[in-house]
């Protein structure tokens, strides 16, 4: 049987670490894969499941906790030694730390990698990060891009490797269109037309955009804004709500537990990304909107990086920044229960066909398969 590590810090968070267990029963028998992460990312701190003990599992301090690209495990080579994977997947960016050392690693030992890239803007970067970035390119034989801008901005980089776009996560299986009636009690948006948004309240969101497109609705007292996140946008959310005569139709809530946000895409008719692309961001996938179609909720969202690839056929794009379309689009879905359904129904089968777990980890296991020189199966 192969052996693969994988080396992702994302992998603190339990329902993250449900796509390894995917991978290992798609691939029992054939190829094994460990997971090296730290016990703590930022302030969250590594959560166990009941899963982590039917695969090897290495959860080792970092240096530069929560530094996106200058973090490292100084208990990488060690764990390479003790574990003697034939493949290492390195999760992580090409212009970390972390990414450089663990493909010198396995450079040093013969051993095939390849990196994960959501990088979708081309960026020149300082040293030495330019310098980390042209080792891995000349150290990793493939590379999975998260999306397809993030393909092509490789090519420009001069990566020469192939490349393959997987999304780094398939919908943890919680999401589903189960008990939307009781979530919608919880939330209080039993009996009204329940429109939503879910992330930071950051202004390259959009979440003004959709503030000013839902007001009229909002107006007419058959309709609920829901805004989850946090963010420095907050407090002028509130107040521009005020100012549009809707905050008693609007709810600004905390970001909540992983465990509860399949219960908040439930609450929802409508979940909205409105993101604005600016010079250094634009919407690397939008894994809200694969979540929403999942839990049978509608999604809308403009034209930003990703977004309309993620969305396809199943839900509605609008150009970024453009209200009068977004508002458009939320007066259709409130007024005709058809179109809504019609949507509804393609999400979930488009979640089925292009993004749950199981998916993820099938094109995941070909790349493996593809290095290791097995065939597939």
């Amino acid at each position: 049987m192969k052996r693969v590590l994988m080396i992702s810090k994302a992998l603190v968070t339990a329902s993250y670490r449900s796509k390894v267990a995917m991978l290992n029963a798609r691939a029992a028998g054939a190829i094994e894969v460990a997971v090296l992460c730290p016990p703590r990312w930022g302030a969250l701190p590594f959560e166990p499941m009941p899963d982590d003990a039917a695969y090897p599992l290495f959860v080792r301090p970092i240096w530069g906790n929560g530094h996106h690209h200058l973090h490292r495990y100084p208990a990488l080579s060690a764990v390479v030694k003790a574990y003697r994977p034939d493949l290492l997947h390195i999760d992580e960016e090409h212009y970390s730390w972390v990414t450089f050392e663990a493909a010198a690693v396995a450079r040093r030992r013969r051993i095939p990698a390849l990196f994960f890239t959501w990088q979708n803007l081309y960026k020149r970067y300082p040293w030495p990060f330019s310098a980390f970035e042209q080792a891995v390119f000349r150290a990793c034989a493939e590379a999975i891009a998260g999306n397809r801008d993030a393909e092509q901005v490789l090519r420009q980089k001069g990566y020469r490797g192939r490349i393959t776009v997987i999304p780094q996560f398939g919908v943890d299986p919680a999401f589903t269109p189960d008990r939307r009636g009781e979530a919608r009690e919880r939330y209080g948006t039993a009996g009204r037309f329940a429109v939503g948004y879910v992330g930071r309240l950051v202004p390259e969101k959009g979440v003004g955009d959709l503030l000013a497109a839902a007001a009229p609705l909002l107006r007419s007292g058959q309709t609920r804004l829901l805004l989850v996140g946090r963010g420095p946008c907050g407090a002028e959310l509130a107040r521009e709500a005020e100012r549009l005569g809707v905050a008693e139709a609007v709810s600004l809530l905390p970001w909540v537990a992983s465990a509860e946000m399949p219960a908040v895409m439930r609450a929802l008719d409508v979940l909205v990304l409105p993101s604005r692309t600016t010079a250094r961001w634009k919407e690397q996938f939008g894994r809200v909107l694969t979540e929403a179609m999942a839990s049978g909720t509608v999604v809308v969202g403009s034209d930003s990086g990703e977004i309309p690839h993620v969305i396809g056929d199943a839900g509605f794009v609008f150009p970024e920044g453009d209200v009068a379309a977004l508002r458009a689009i939320l007066e259709r879905l409130a007024r005709d229960p058809g179109l809504a359904d019609a949507a509804r129904t393609r999400g979930m089968e488009r979640v089925a066909t292009h993004f749950t777990q199981a998916a993820v980890a099938d094109a995941t296991l070909a790349v493996y398969r593809r290095m290791l020189g097995i065939e597939s199966q």
